[in-house]
């Protein structure tokens, strides 16, 4: 019985030591300037509630690697719609680290607040990562080469998060979280159910057909801003998994405005023909004002370009 209350009393003492996530951090008014304020981590393991995931299919960022987590306050749940975007409580969070083997740069933080999503960026410095509002960019080197990493400042990060005038996340989707992932989060209390229907494949995952994965990859690398609700709305060029229309989507479509960024190309797609198309030119482009994305990348994925290069050439012509 003695020995059965001191491990109780022990449980406390462990509980009290390891103070949970500072709710009032996120739901406040004011912006941390230190990552370490928000308490998400407990040295390098997340605290409780602060549960890892991983995407289908991610968005390139110079090969960067990324550990993501998703926040939900106790008493709280997600709420599952469709296969869309998961809906979060005020009072969430999304977390996400991006660096390099043995070398932390940057952590994102979305915060949901009473007025909407608000995105932060912060710089890893010695040990703990300290807000930039005004992004930051770092020489770093990986994969043989040098790198001019760039933290996106806060205004561009509202830029890609863009959605109806208001920020929103963009890979935390059921397609693209999957029906293993959803139901963990169902069990560690953060989602209210798991249903989900198409679950969007890998972009690397050869056995899945190329069309689907390259719509995938577009959904999530582009369909953020070149969707009809995105801040690219104005091209005509929608290339989210869920637009029907294949023109809007590119097969055959003429730009809105044929500046320098078209290369002289007459249409987004052409099928059967990746060459003559405007999107593939622009991927595979590091020119300020053609490349495409414009931000969020210094280097051209070249595995992606291969997989929208084998998409393109097998459209029908």
């Amino acid at each position: 019985m003695r020995w059965a209350l001191a491990v109780a009393a022990l449980g406390l003492l462990t509980s009290a030591a390891r103070p949970g996530v500072d709710d009032a951090l996120i739901t406040g008014d004011t912006l941390p300037q230190k990552l370490s304020e928000f308490r998400f981590f407990l040295g390098d393991q997340p605290n409780a509630r602060v549960t890892p995931y991983t995407l289908a299919t991610p968005l390139f960022s110079d090969y960067a690697d990324k550990q993501r987590f998703i926040y939900v306050p106790a008493g709280q749940k997600a709420r599952h719609q469709g296969d869309g975007l998961i809906e979060l409580p005020i009072g969430s969070a999304l977390i996400k680290t991006f660096g390099y083997p043995g070398q932390k740069l940057e952590t994102r933080v979305l915060l949901r607040r009473a007025g909407g999503w608000v995105a932060l960026p912060y710089v890893w410095e010695e040990g703990d990562a300290v807000l930039k509002r005004g992004g930051k960019r770092l020489e770093v080197t990986a994969h043989g080469q040098t790198i001019s990493y760039a933290v996106p400042n806060q205004n561009q990060c509202k830029e890609c998060h863009q959605s109806s005038g208001t920020i929103q996340p963009i890979g935390p989707k059921a397609r693209n979280l999957g029906a293993a992932q959803l139901k963990g989060l169902v069990q560690a209390g953060l989602l209210d159910r798991a249903a989900v229907g198409y679950v969007l494949p890998r972009w690397d995952d050869a056995k899945a057909p190329v069309a689907e994965r390259a719509r995938a990859y577009l959904d999530i690398n582009c369909g953020h801003c070149h969707s009809r609700t995105g801040i690219a709305n104005n091209s005509g060029l929608y290339l989210t998994w869920e637009e029907a229309d294949p023109v809007a989507r590119g097969i055959g479509k003429t730009p809105v405005a044929a500046g320098r960024g078209s290369g002289g190309l007459e249409v987004a797609i052409a099928p059967g023909e990746p060459d003559k198309s405007i999107l593939l030119y622009r991927m595979n482009s590091t020119e300020p004002g053609v490349a495409m994305p414009e931000l969020g990348r210094s280097l051209v994925h070249k595995e992606g370009v291969a997989l929208v290069r084998d998409y393109i050439a097998g459209l029908p012509h």
